[in-house]
């Protein structure tokens, strides 16, 4: 009798361990969705957030998924258009039913896409999006942001400022919508603080064609260094403007994250040689989630990631430690995990800061040397950062 009662606890431990592994294999997917610009100016962009959300989703997958489940992600092109990404969004969280929204590029598409999310109580993050508002006077609750904002960009490059151009003339020119007037803003103030004078601003629409009609303006002002956040396309077509009409001679040409990125440089070449950003991500980076991360993209796509490829790589991760923390995919338990989450990137430990729903991490100054980034200055995650400015939540 010992003997068969051993042989069945046994039998029933097995049985066990098989019905929860099989209960585990057949649960249903972690619907994510990725609302990003496929198509038009930001495609470039869009297809580092597709890259770098892909592997990290796969190599979650392969190890068995999120709590045993499986991410499933489900795409929309939202044309760097707020418009469309409402559209999109309202299709993902109604018909496709995702847990969870990711992916947006435009900072006008995020603000959007957020109050989308707040109706149909879901959370949303961004990788991408700039705009100091995001999560400042326009925060939502429902709304967390893994990438640096304008304000990190800019604190990091205003620190180059003093000892490689003191009380220098900027010139300003960014895209005339959220991101483009945030980011100039963000560092016209930084660099005032630093002692640099403003020469003057403009402010041509997303996808010009032809910069050339603000050149006249730009020589006018004599500015030593000129700042612009545009990005994609529009980059390419500024920089190959200005070299054709020879207004980089004696400029140093300084801008936000972004814009220049290994998707637009070899449209450019020599015409970005020297160009200066203020990013939160690097290839020099030296770490060990780094160099995994870059051999496994580079195995992957035949191609090496940016910040935006990087930083929804992060994202993907973000997500899993919350739901892992939370032991849940509910929403308001969901936010209660991510507000103060530490976890691993390539660029090393971040911190989702409680009060804003704003990454904390760390800042480089990178410089446009023989087509490669290279790591000029390096300022802590805490010295970037700046108040938290939301008081919504």
């Amino acid at each position: 009798m010992k003997s068969q009662f051993k042989l069945s606890a046994v039998t029933f431990a097995i049985l066990t361990t098989f019905s929860g592994l099989a209960a585990a294999q057949g649960a249903a997917p972690i619907k994510i969705g990725i609302v990003t610009p496929l198509s038009g100016t930001y495609a470039s962009i869009g297809q580092q957030v597709k890259w770098g959300v892909e592997l990290a989703t796969k190599e979650i997958n392969d190890a068995g998924g999120v709590m045993g489940r499986k991410i499933e992600l489900l795409f929309e092109d939202e044309e760097a258009n707020p418009a469309v990404a409402t559209q999109k969004a309202e299709k993902l969280f109604q018909s496709s039913k995702v847990d969870f929204l990711a992916g947006t590029v435009n900072s006008g598409s995020t603000l959007a896409v957020g109050q989308v999310a707040e109706r149909n109580n879901r959370l949303i993050a961004t990788s991408v999006s700039f705009s100091d508002a995001i999560t400042g006077d326009k925060c939502s609750p429902n709304v967390f942001r893994v990438n640096a904002k304008a304000g990190q960009q800019s604190a990091a490059l205003a620190e180059w400022l003093p000892t490689a151009k003191p009380n220098a003339k900027v010139f300003y020119l960014g895209p005339d919508y959220e991101m483009g007037r945030s980011t100039v803003a963000a560092f016209k103030n930084a660099a005032e603080k630093k002692g640099a004078k403003t020469a003057g601003e403009v402010f041509p629409p997303l996808d010009n064609k032809d910069y050339s009609s603000f050149f006249g303006q730009i020589r006018a002002a004599r500015p030593d260094i000129l700042y612009t956040s545009v990005a994609g396309n529009d980059t390419v077509r500024l920089f190959s403007q200005m070299t054709e009409y020879g207004m980089m001679k004696g400029l140093t040409v300084v801008g936000a994250s972004g814009t220049v990125t290994s998707q637009n440089m070899s449209a450019i070449a020599q015409a970005a040689e020297g160009f200066l950003t203020g990013v939160g991500y690097s290839l020099e980076a030296d770490n060990p989630e780094n160099k995994k991360f870059i051999a496994s993209f580079n195995t992957a796509y035949k191609s090496n990631p940016d910040l935006y490829g990087a930083d929804s790589y992060g994202l993907i991760y973000f997500y899993k430690a919350a739901v892992e923390k939370a032991n849940s995919i509910e929403t308001d338990k969901l936010r209660t995990a991510m507000r103060g989450l530490e976890w691993s990137t390539p660029q090393g430990k971040k911190t989702m800061r409680a009060g804003d729903h704003q990454a904390i991490q760390d800042m480089f100054v990178v410089k446009l040397t023989d087509g490669k980034f290279k790591i000029a200055n390096r300022i802590s995650g805490e010295a970037a950062i700046g108040p938290d400015n939301c008081a919504k939540f």
